[in-house]
C-alpha cells in the first residue's frame, strides 16, 4: 500500500491504496462516487469515463500511481439531481437516459469536447463520443442533447 494524493473534484483527497490500483475503484470504492460505472473493464465501452486534465480517460484503465498533480473530475462535479448542469439538463430534456448506466461516461466525454470546443459540428461531435457506447441505444438523444448544448440556438430534433 501506498500513500496517493488524488485531487478530486477540486479536493485533494489523502489515499492508502495499492499503487497499480484503477482510478475506478479509488473513486468508487474510496471516495464514495459512484457516477462512473463498471462497464467493460478493457476501456471499450466508456462507462467508467472521467477527466484528468481535462481529457476523458477511461477509469477502469488508469492507475491511480500516475495521477498525483493531476485533476480529476467525476460526473458529480457537474451539478447535482436538484440543480444539474446545462449538459445534465439536457440530457434530462432530451430522455437521453434510458437504463442510465452509460449515462455519467457520455456526460463527462461530453463536457471534455466542450470545453474544448464550445461549438462543434455534428461530425466531430460524433466522431469524438463515438468511444462511449450506449447499449440501450439513445446515441441520437445523446447526440441531440449535446447538440442543445452547444448550439442552442438550433431547433430541437
Amino acid at each position: 500500500m501506498t500513500q496517493v494524493t488524488l485531487n478530486v473534484n477540486g479536493s485533494p483527497h489523502s489515499l492508502e491504496l495499492e499503487p497499480d490500483m484503477p482510478l475506478l475503484y479509488a473513486l468508487r470504492n474510496h471516495l464514495g462516487l459512484n457516477g462512473a460505472k463498471y462497464g467493460c473493464g478493457l476501456g471499450q465501452c466508456g462507462a467508467c469515463t472521467v477527466l484528468v486534465d481535462d481529457q476523458p480517460v477511461f477509469s477502469c484503465l488508469t492507475p491511480c500511481s500516475g495521477l498525483e498533480n493531476k485533476h480529476i473530475r467525476t460526473v458529480e462535479n457537474l451539478g447535482t439531481a436538484d440543480r444539474p448542469g446545462p449538459l445534465q439538463q439536457a440530457f434530462i430534456e432530451t430522455q437521453a437516459a434510458q437504463c442510465g448506466y452509460c449515462i455519467a461516461g457520455m456526460l463527462m466525454r461530453a463536457q471534455a469536447l466542450l470545453e474544448r470546443d464550445p461549438h462543434p459540428d455534428e461530425q466531430t461531435l460524433r466522431e469524438h463520443m463515438a468511444t462511449n457506447l450506449c447499449r440501450c441505444g439513445t446515441h441520437l438523444r445523446i447526440i441531440d442533447a449535446i447538440s442543445r448544448v452547444a448550439r442552442p440556438d438550433r431547433s430541437a430534433t
